[in-house]
């Protein structure tokens, strides 16, 4: 908490220029006890939070001095200095943001991130546990979402197979992306960058696919989906030069850098 709670609660009675009993008295408690907030001694029972804040006019966040939008951009840069790091040193990348989970503790978004740093099956009664939490506390749909995700993805790396079914079924199906929309409905730079990056998704979506239809398929025609997919890759690279880097990367994540 940036501020001791006794402390603001201090502050805000003096600033309103009334006594100890005064605030006691329209709480309900003994000035002994506001007294004893005031100096730290103990805290009010959280039932009276929401009085106290109503009494002097201000928010429960004012009331704890919390920044909600402070915390949220702190947040960002803990996970972007994270994903820094990542793939060159999941460990140091780990570290950061248990770090930030220390001055965020629950933070749905770090504890988001955190799952990327992880591996099943070694890890994954830890993945399962986060993923749970985040399923069952968060308000965001994309954590929530993604915390389906990966959960899915641990059950069948852990080999709980008949786990992977129910919790996919949890994710709606949708038909469209954010950037989707963006790149038809926005226009100049915005419209071009969000058509980019769909374009990305896209194609590392596209490639994957023809990948497991190699693995799920059968006889000697399978292999035609590998060839494909490595033709994809050799059509972006020439023709969008620019997109060179993001196909190099998704052949060497799909194919393991193979070349056709």
């Amino acid at each position: 908490m940036p501020v001791n709670l006794g402390d603001k609660i201090r502050q805000l009675r003096k600033g309103k220029g009334i006594s100890q009993e005064v605030l006691a008295q329209y709480l309900g408690v003994s000035f002994q006890a506001v007294s004893k907030w005031e100096t730290g001694t103990t805290l009010p029972d959280v039932t009276l939070i929401p009085a106290i804040a109503s009494f002097f006019g201000v928010s429960t966040d004012e009331l704890f001095d919390y920044n909600r939008l402070e915390a949220e951009r702190r947040v960002r840069e803990i996970c972007q200095q994270a994903y820094a790091c990542r793939q060159s040193d999941p460990v140091q990348s780990e570290q950061i943001l248990r770090e930030g989970l220390k001055k965020y503790p629950g933070n749905d978004v770090i504890l988001n991130n955190l799952l990327y740093t992880m591996a099943a099956p070694e890890r994954g009664e830890e993945m399962v546990t986060i993923c749970k939490t985040l399923i069952e506390g968060t308000h965001d749909d994309a954590v929530k979402y993604d915390a389906l995700r990966i959960l899915a993805q641990t059950y069948h790396d852990m080999g709980q197979q008949d786990l992977v079914a129910p919790t996919l079924e949890q994710i709606p199906e949708l038909y469209f992306t954010k950037l989707e929309c963006m790149a038809l409905l926005l226009e100049g730079e915005a419209a071009f960058k969000a058509a980019r990056q769909h374009m990305g998704l896209c194609l590392e979506q596209l490639v994957e696919m023809l990948l497991v239809m190699e693995r799920q398929g059968q006889g000697e025609g399978k292999d035609q989906y590998r060839r494909l997919a490595q033709q994809v890759l050799e059509l972006f690279e020439r023709e969008l030069r620019p997109g060179g880097e993001l196909v190099r990367e998704i052949r060497e994540e799909l194919l393991g850098g193979a070349q056709a």
